[in-house]
């Protein structure tokens, strides 16, 4: 319910603006009505007034669609981000999680109409989760958006044995890291905690290196509770990975059915037999 904001908001009190780059989000409920969440022009223009304030800020650098709207018409939705861009509100606009069609859509109704485009999408995408290497990746590089995966060391599950098997996450987000249950991702974070080792680094490292090494990535998303978690991700960026140890790490992955978001406007998550999607 905004709380993140007020803490990032007080954080940020006596720092230079122009030193950072602030994003949030817009889509998800924040209140009981119908108006309080979504992309409709009404609730966007509460949502950013209200995020303003709560970050004690004149603008962000990156508003981002935390999802698609399924039931607002796709214009209504595009134009009003376009004018928190125009008013000075927002600098960039941003997408998160939706199907690669969707974006396209958007895209191209952002083009022809002439309004701000997205910049950046924020997706599922880990080396557990690489399902969307088969189209979103591939257009948002074609169009020159950034990715921002969530989720890079797939919920702790990338994050070494201690994590996998006895961190707090282990113990309290089942339903989360069902996505990573089966035997090849296991697999690969068994080959990402060897390779580790090889190398004198953290399996966290590892992970966060194989994704900074795909092309179009630019910040992966990181869910941080202590300063040596961040300072454990920043030396990542030194983390050099060859050929042969992306083949070996990424070798145990198979097709999976989509998992770890909803399509929107209230649809049920996806749950799709492997089989049936081929």
């Amino acid at each position: 319910m905004g709380e993140s904001e007020r803490i990032v908001g007080k954080a940020l009190a006596g720092v230079d603006r122009d030193d950072v780059v602030l994003a949030t989000k817009v889509f998800n409920a924040m209140g009981e009505g119908a108006n309080q969440r979504g992309l409709s022009r009404k609730h966007v223009e509460h949502a950013i007034r209200a995020s303003l304030e709560r970050l004690g800020t004149g603008f962000v650098d990156l508003y981002q669609t935390h999802r698609w709207d399924v039931d607002t018409p796709m214009d209504e939705a595009l134009s009003t981000l376009s004018g928190l861009v125009d008013d000075g509100r927002v600098r960039y606009l941003g997408a998160s999680t939706m199907w690669a069609w969707q974006l396209a859509l958007a895209l191209g109704r952002q083009r022809k109409e002439g309004w701000h485009p997205f910049v950046t999408m924020q997706n599922h995408y880990n080396l557990v989760y690489r399902e969307e290497e088969r189209e979103m990746n591939p257009l948002c590089r074609h169009e020159g958006l950034g990715l921002l995966p969530w989720s890079p060391l797939a919920r702790g599950v990338l994050a070494g044995p201690e994590k996998r098997t006895s961190g707090v996450r282990a113990r309290t987000d089942a339903g989360g890291r069902s996505f990573y249950a089966d035997a090849a991702s296991q697999e690969i974070a068994q080959r990402v905690d060897e390779l580790a080792k090889q190398k004198g680094v953290t399996s966290a490292q590892v992970a966060l290196a194989w994704l900074l090494h795909q092309p179009g990535v630019v910040a992966p998303i990181l869910g941080v509770t202590r300063v040596e978690h961040l300072e454990d991700a920043v030396r990542a960026l030194d983390v050099r990975l060859g050929e042969k140890d992306m083949l070996w790490v990424e070798e145990p992955y198979k097709p999976r059915a989509v998992a770890g978001w909803f399509r929107g406007g209230g649809v049920p998550r996806v749950h799709l037999d492997p089989q049936e999607t081929r």
